[in-house]
Parts: C-alpha cells; sequence; structure tokens
C-alpha cells in the first residue's frame, strides 16, 4: 500500500459496518461500531462529507464542529465512490460481495460498461444484478420498520433498489427546505424504527466549484443549519448520525493526464471508474498494466485484478461475479491527479472528484447526536 493510501477498515470503523452496528443496539446486542443507545436511529448520508474537509472548515459548520471532537473517523469503501459507498451502507457489505464496484463498470451479463448512477446501459433485471439482501430488507423480515427520505426522483431507481430497498420512501420535495426535511423524518419515525435520509448537495457543489469555494462553503453551512434543525425536531430517545460517503480531492488542469492522449496507453476494450480511480479491461493484462505504471509513473498505483483484491482494496472476499466487473487493471491516483476520458467528456468540467484511497477521499466522520453512552 503508498504510503499516501489509506486502507479500508472493513472489520471495524468503516461505513460498511454504520447499519449492522445501529441493528446491534436495538438488537440488545454488541455492535461493531459504537454507537449511542437509543430506541430508534436516524441516519444522515451528506454526500462529499468528508472527514478531512470537514475538518478544515468548521468555521461554516457549527454544529456539526461541535460533534467532531467526539466523533469517529471512519472510511469508506473502495473506490471512494457515491454507488459504491450507499450499496456498502445500505447492504451492510464490502464492494466486493455487492458488486456495485465503481462509478462505472463493465457488466458481462449486458457485455458494456454501465453507469452505476444513471443505471445507463445497464441490465434490466435489476434484482438478479443485485447478489445480497439490503440490511433494510433484514430489518423487514425481522418485523422492523425502515424509512428513506432521499429525493422523489430516487424512488425505484436502480441504485435504490439495491441499496434500499425494504424501506418506505417519503419523498423529498423542498429540496434544502430545513422545515420539509425534518417534517419528513418526524413522519418516518411514526412507523420506522430506523431512518435513512440522504443530501446530495455538497458534492454536487465540490465537484463544480471545488472544496473551499464560497459556493461549497455556503452548502456545507447550510448542510449543517439542517442538522441543527433536524438535532432540535427529533425526540430525546432518537439517536440521530451523520456520516458521509467519500472526501473530494481539486484536482488542477496540470494534473490531469487524457487516456486518449496517451499513445502508450492502448490495447484495452473499456475503461470505467471515473478519474481518480480507473477500471481498464483488455485481454493483455500484464502488458496493459505495465504501459499505464510506464505513462503514469508516480501519479497513481496501477494493480492487476488479482493484486487489487489480494490487497483488500474490496474487502476480505470477492464473489465470483464482482470479480467479474472489477478491471483487468486498476489505477488508482495519487495527490492531485487524475486520468481522464474523452469517452466520458462531462469529467472535464469537475473542479472536485473523488474515487482514490487517500485520505482526502477514504475518510469520513460519524458524528452522534442524541442517545446514551
Amino acid at each position: 500500500m503508498h504510503s499516501q493510501f489509506v486502507e479500508p477498515r472493513y472489520e471495524d470503523l468503516a461505513l460498511v459496518n454504520v447499519f449492522p452496528s445501529v441493528v446491534a443496539r436495538l438488537d440488545g446486542e454488541s455492535p461493531v461500531i459504537n454507537v449511542p443507545h437509543a430506541s430508534k436511529y436516524v441516519v444522515l448520508l451528506v454526500d462529499g462529507l468528508g472527514w478531512h474537509q470537514l475538518s478544515e472548515h468548521l468555521d461554516h459548520a457549527e454544529t456539526m464542529g461541535d460533534a467532531l471532537a467526539g466523533a469517529l473517523r471512519l472510511t469508506c469503501s473502495v473506490p471512494s465512490t457515491t454507488a459504491t459507498s450507499l450499496t456498502s451502507l445500505g447492504t451492510g457489505v464490502p464492494t466486493g460481495e455487492h458488486g456495485v464496484v465503481g462509478y462505472s463498470f463493465f457488466e458481462p451479463s449486458v457485455q458494456r460498461v454501465i453507469n452505476a448512477l444513471t443505471w445507463e446501459g445497464g441490465p434490466t433485471d435489476v434484482k438478479g444484478f443485485a447478489q445480497v439482501p439490503t440490511v433494510f430488507q433484514r430489518l423487514g423480515s425481522a418485523g422492523r420498520g425502515s424509512g428513506a427520505v432521499t429525493l422523489d426522483r430516487f424512488a425505484g431507481s436502480a441504485l435504490t433498489r439495491l441499496a434500499f430497498a425494504g424501506t418506505t420512501h417519503f419523498p423529498v420535495s423542498a429540496e434544502g427546505e430545513p422545515e420539509h426535511f425534518a417534517a419528513l423524518v418526524t413522519d418516518a419515525l411514526r412507523s420506522a424504527d430506523v431512518v435513512y435520509c440522504y443530501e446530495r448537495m455538497l458534492d454536487h457543489d465540490g465537484h463544480g466549484y471545488g472544496v473551499g469555494s464560497w459556493q461549497w462553503l455556503d452548502r456545507l453551512g447550510s448542510v449543517d443549519d439542517m442538522i441543527a434543525h433536524l438535532v432540535e425536531t427529533l425526540p430525546a430517545d432518537v439517536c440521530l448520525l451523520v456520516t458521509g460517503d467519500h472526501g473530494m480531492v481539486n484536482v488542477p488542469l496540470a494534473s490531469r493526464i487524457v487516456i486518449e492522449e496517451e499513445p502508450r496507453l492502448t490495447g484495452h476494450s473499456h475503461v470505467g471508474g471515473e478519474p481518480r480511480f480507473r477500471h481498464v479491461y483488455g485481454d493483455s493484462p500484464r502488458e496493459i498494466a505495465w504501459a499505464w505504471e510506464s505513462v503514469l509513473g508516480e501519479r497513481a498505483m496501477v494493480l492487476r485484478r488479482e493484486e487489487a483484491i489480494e490487497a483488500g482494496w474490496f474487502g476480505p472476499r470477492a464473489t465470483g461475479i464482482s470479480q467479474s466487473r472489477i478491471g483487468d487493471v486498476v489505477a488508482a491516483m495519487h495527490e492531485d491527479f487524475a486520468a481522464m476520458s474523452t469517452a466520458t467528456p462531462g469529467e472535464f468540467g469537475l473542479v472536485g472528484m473523488h474515487g482514490s484511497l487517500t485520505a482526502a477521499e477514504m475518510e469520513v466522520p460519524l458524528l452522534a447526536f442524541g442517545g446514551t453512552r
């Protein structure tokens, strides 16, 4: 493991263990993560809320800042991207077991690269794509209700079905309004022991303007206000847990390598992932890995599929199906470098990016409000 990289802590302080720990508390068992005792739980996932980004800008987040001293530092899953982390969060298993191995990846059942967020190119049989049930499906089998407070348009999406199947959806129609959001959470708690909530705009502004931009800082303040309102609204016996799915790195133009402009980066059939973490597919993995290593040098760690699996990037085990989706070669970028592709032109407009294993991307907070220790 490169000294810059943070190994995912799937065995203990990892995003994947948040909901299993909540369920353990409800069942009177010992949790992997020491979450407070409570009668019900609300888990708010703030997209793009990294430990280091929050720590550096506490003057814009008073409520979260006050809680950070007692917070736990978790790692997200690998790659450090939304689709992978949300599926890890909702299923309670690492990447290698649930099989959503990145933002985009080659799916053998349809013989093309699919987008895990939009499901562009994805198979129509989403249920068949899933390898494991969600935590919420298991809760339902035990007679416990669960809710999800997310945007209306997320209901029924492929990612929702993979990560949050079994929840009752409480649709957000007025995004960014704390009173509306808190009212939905309160409604959900009437029938649910566990409520999952999602806030997306911090990540959106980080991608568009960069971490630390005035737009991003304003959004951090707005998210903090929403959390403060939730804390004031929720009953004393409800514990609110706030976490993130990844952090973010600002990538300057000088740090961007365009794959199609490098003559040696040939020989592959497909490229997936995103600029900070690439899945590369082809019939000659050793030759592809050598070519990518020769071009990227110290700017990335390049591993063949079996090496990345052996390193534990995707968890202690990877199913055969998951292995078939992982690139024959994977390239995880160091520092603030990125491997761009003209096949996905939208990424050239990004300022903030994520996906790799640096601390800035991998480490996220777990903030606790309410409940008892």
